[in-house]
């Protein structure tokens, strides 16, 4: 996996739209938990990542399915933690002379996880899912992960690494 980004000093957003309020976090914000989880307590109603990830074409397949998986399974997590739908935009085509291929596979997660759309590995597309905002009570009721949140605890998290003593 190549690293095509450096990180932004700008903070977390969230934007307000006529359809939802939705959190914008790009590429490398996907593997980490804390930057879903503020900018979910920041108000927004979906998350949106959009990523240009791939992998070597020198690569062997079950490394490539292995890859896609992860970064599949963080952001359906990142649905299930925060109760709320995921939106996970990648790109498709290659780069380098033919050595990167971006695995595309873009897909919509409803806030248990569940993918409610998956867009092909190798092809563009465009696609519109109506999402019933109203429903995220709901699921935040059945899982209150954000009710049950042991901020008590979490000062650590605020390190680099933990000292052990």
């Amino acid at each position: 996996m190549i690293r095509l980004t450096t990180p932004g000093d700008l903070g977390y957003k969230v934007f307000r739209t006529k359809f939802a309020t939705i959190g914008v976090l790009i590429c490398w914000d996907q593997w980490y938990p804390e930057a879903a989880r503020i900018t979910s307590l920041m108000g927004a109603e979906v998350l949106f990542y959009p990523t240009a990830i791939g992998w070597a074409t020198s690569q062997d397949e079950s490394t490539n399915t292995e890859q896609y998986n992860a970064w599949q399974t963080i952001q359906r997590s990142h649905a299930v933690a925060n109760g709320i739908h995921v939106v996970s935009v990648n790109r498709v085509g290659f780069e380098q002379e033919g050595r990167m291929k971006f695995w595309g596979g873009s897909f919509i997660t409803n806030p248990f996880g569940s993918i409610l759309y998956k867009a092909s590995h190798d092809q563009e597309e465009v696609h519109v899912l109506e999402i019933d905002l109203n429903k995220t009570d709901s699921y935040r009721t059945h899982w209150p992960f954000l009710r049950d949140r042991r901020i008590d605890s979490y000062q650590p998290i605020t390190k680099r690494f933990i000292d052990e003593e």
